[in-house]
């Protein structure tokens, strides 16, 4: 009788259940990483979108801070105007960016003297658990609950 060489059918399971134990060890931990990498680029857009209000104030000082995302935004920046600024990316401007959606609400006053950020996860618990706002004194704030306007009460972000 020759001998048959090759891997046992013993041997080929062990090696399946070792695959799936480390499998089950490692995707909870790679869920909790994209989550943290979401956060993370929610508040850099936050910061983004400050210094893009901060700057167009200063560029139309008789218009204020922007009213909308798509006046922050821009594709034609020859020259950049009012409606069309060219401060931040389309992707941005879309509400929508790493699991995220970005509105901008309380704008008011002639010339706009206020406005504020808020972020929210797009898919609460899978794309991220906190949210964010910022308004005109450009601090990043959060909260565990979803914000419906940003005030000093909500926690700052350290």
């Amino acid at each position: 009788m020759q001998k048959q060489k090759g891997f046992s059918l013993i041997e080929l399971l062990i090696v399946v259940a070792i695959i799936l134990i480390i499998a089950a060890i490692a995707i909870p931990n790679l869920l909790h990483a994209r989550i943290s990498a979401n956060e993370a680029s929610a508040v850099a857009s936050l910061r983004t979108l400050n210094t893009a209000q901060i700057s167009y104030s200063s560029m139309y000082p008789t218009v204020g801070f922007a009213s909308t995302l798509s006046a922050l935004s821009g594709t034609s920046c020859a020259p950049p105007g009012s409606t069309q600024a060219c401060y931040i990316d389309e992707t941005l401007a879309s509400g929508l960016k790493s699991g995220y959606s970005f509105q901008l609400t309380g704008t008011s006053g002639t010339p706009v003297s206020t406005y504020q950020f808020i972020a929210s996860p797009s898919t609460p618990n899978q794309t991220g658990i906190r949210y964010f706002c910022s308004f005109a004194d450009a601090v990043i704030r959060f909260s565990a609950t979803s914000i419906s306007t940003c005030t000093t009460s909500v926690s700052p972000l350290q």
